[in-house]
């Protein structure tokens, strides 16, 4: 296994902190990291991705020259890759983005790609983000926000990726707060009941980068071994 695509099961789930939290791991196990992000969209600068540097303990300017293969595409408008493509009068190129992903692949250890919000995000108007990861041929890591309706968002997201018989590496739960704990502590469970596969942890909710990643630590083994 030399690269993990890290999907959410919506926008704003916490895949850019478990992206991060994975790369430290790896990065403290001796290997040669770099986090990818096919597409930004929302802002001018790849804001993601400097949260994996944060969360990393690396410097932005670790990056500096390699930006172009680690972030591709980056859009000022805060939506869909094709809409945000779209309003630019851009197009996005998926064997620009597979160029991109084998030469950082050629360079480090391991590359762990952070998705654009869900599996079937529409890359255009023919083919979805999970289109491309199949043709990769990536090991899927699901991330998932701990709430009502998380059942529902999960088992969709691992319907779709088993139907292009993707592997899937397991479920990563990020805790939201102010939630009715019975509810919390029952979606793993089900989902786990109904999906057979592995329910990894679920990080609390906690704005602490270190005591999320000390939690984070006691599973990261079941994602690399």
């Amino acid at each position: 296994m030399k690269a993990i695509f890290i999907t959410g099961t919506d926008t704003g789930v916490g895949k850019s902190v478990v992206t991060g939290l994975l790369g430290r791991y790896l990065q403290n196990k001796g290997l040669r990291v770099v986090t990818q992000k096919w597409i930004q969209t929302g802002c001018r600068l790849p804001e993601d991705i400097h949260l994996h540097l944060k969360l990393m303990g690396l410097a932005q300017g670790k990056i500096k020259n390699r930006l172009l293969d680690i972030c591709p595409y980056i859009f000022k408008l805060g939506a869909s890759p094709h809409l945000a493509a779209q309003t630019e009068a851009r197009k996005i190129s998926t064997a620009k983005i597979k160029d991109s992903f084998n030469k950082l692949c050629a360079d480090f250890d391991f590359v762990l790609v952070e998705g654009v919000g869900g599996a079937l995000v529409p890359l255009d108007s023919r083919r979805l983000v999970i289109d491309l990861v199949r043709e990769l041929d990536l090991p899927v890591l699901v991330v998932a926000q701990n709430k009502l309706g998380a059942i529902n968002q999960v088992l969709m997201t691992m319907e779709a990726l088993k139907n292009r018989k993707l592997k899937i590496l397991g479920v990563i739960f990020n805790n939201l707060k102010n939630q009715n704990a019975q509810i919390l502590k029952d979606n793993p469970r089900i989902i786990k009941k109904f999906t057979q596969e592995k329910i990894l942890g679920v990080l609390p909710w906690n704005r602490n980068n270190e005591a999320l990643y000390k939690r984070f630590s006691l599973f990261a083994g079941e994602i690399y071994k």
